[in-house]
């Protein structure tokens, strides 16, 4: 959900030689891709993030707390199901931000990249799930190396098995994604290999019809391919179009909750909010658009800096406070009451363990190795 590379450039020496005690202790050294971040896609990242957030919260709340309370469950309904849309989202900013990240480094250090980015904060959360289900069994069917190695080593699309960490599923998908994106781009522009790089595409073809969300990544690099050429419509029509486009997301994945397997394709608001969602993106990241405007504070900067941290740690401090709520029982039958009071407990509560965890296991892992900065404004 998520390297923040906003131009396409030649592939860059590879950086990954021992560190001396000298170089170890150089400053942290400023990053060629400062003057191209995109401040707006970042943003978008943290909205997202936010909006999986809330969808679970409220959601959640309604599953296991007030599910026999009808008036509840209305009103959960849309957000709980939008929530789901933060993860499309999701995808379509991976599609865009990773193919300069392709072009721009080596594979072996790509990989690396992508690995210290993502990997501590996830092996870290995947831990505490393992150890506390071997001590409650809350899940027997997860209490299994069958299940658990795949997950750990983030191959469980492949495996058919479940993710240990929630949320942790769509892990699975960015990473086939990286896998399959570096793979072409590195056969086919780098080497030329026209066999090689046809067998991949086919292979791609093949994820791309057994799981059809993957396509939200191929909208993303086409709007990267749109963006780097400077193609957008006029501009006296873009306030409009991207007021539409918001729209037609807000209430087309408002009204179900998507999932993009094969049930949804005989759906026609399917292909709709795929599509509008692409829209919005591209006019959303278009210069001095509306998005740009509403989302230029420090609190939307800072969300989407820690967005990776939020969309994974949020669902511990939510089960946490949940069992905490419901043997104090603070959850009353003046459920308005009762969920705006866990809303104040949850979010700030979330908000300070997600600064931590992005300190400690998604920022301290990456600036270690490369001595730089994982986003540059």
């Amino acid at each position: 959900m998520l390297d923040r590379l906003d131009t396409l450039a030649p592939t860059a020496p590879d950086r990954l030689a021992p560190r001396t005690a000298q170089n170890a202790a150089a400053p942290e050294r400023p990053h060629v891709q400062e003057r191209t971040f995109n401040t707006t896609v970042h943003a978008l990242r943290g909205v997202a993030a936010f909006m999986v957030f809330l969808a679970h919260m409220l959601g959640g709340v309604g599953e296991h707390v007030y599910a026999n309370v009808p008036a509840y469950l209305a009103l959960t309904y849309a957000p709980w199901n939008f929530g789901r849309w933060g993860v499309w989202l999701f995808f379509v900013i991976s599609g865009f931000v990773i193919l300069p990240s392709v072009m721009r480094y080596s594979p072996r250090e790509f990989a690396l990249r992508r690995l210290l980015r993502l990997y501590p904060l996830f092996l870290a959360f995947s831990l505490v799930f393992i150890c506390a289900n071997a001590l409650t069994n809350a899940y027997p069917a997860l209490n299994d190396w069958r299940s658990i190695v795949p997950a750990l080593l983030m191959i469980n699309l492949l495996t058919h098995t479940e993710q240990l960490t929630p949320n942790a599923w769509s892990l699975s998908y960015e990473v086939v994604f990286y896998t399959l994106c570096c793979l072409i781009v590195h056969t086919g522009v780098r080497t030329g290999n026209k066999s090689l790089t046809l067998a991949l595409a086919a292979i791609s073809l093949m994820f791309l019809w057994r799981y059809p969300a993957m396509a939200f990544f191929l909208g993303g690099i086409a709007v990267r391919l749109l963006h780097e050429r400077q193609v957008w419509p006029p501009l006296r029509l873009r306030p409009w179009l991207e007021i539409l486009t918001f729209a037609a997301c807000l209430i087309l994945a408002s009204v179900r909750h998507y999932t993009f397997g094969h049930g949804d394709l005989s759906d026609p608001r399917t292909y709709a909010v795929f599509l509008a969602t692409i829209a919005y993106f591209y006019l959303a990241i278009s210069p001095n658009s509306l998005t740009s405007r509403l989302l230029a504070n420090r609190f939307s900067s800072y969300l989407g800096t820690v967005s990776y941290s939020l969309y994974i740690c949020h669902p511990y401090t939510y089960y946490g406070l949940r069992a905490v709520f419901v043997k104090a029982g603070l959850f009353t039958s003046d459920w308005l009451v009762s969920i705006v009071l866990f809303l104040a407990c949850t979010i700030p509560l979330t908000l300070l363990l997600t600064e931590g965890v992005y300190r400690a296991l998604e920022r301290y892992p990456y600036r270690r190795f490369f001595h730089e900065r994982i986003f540059h404004k």
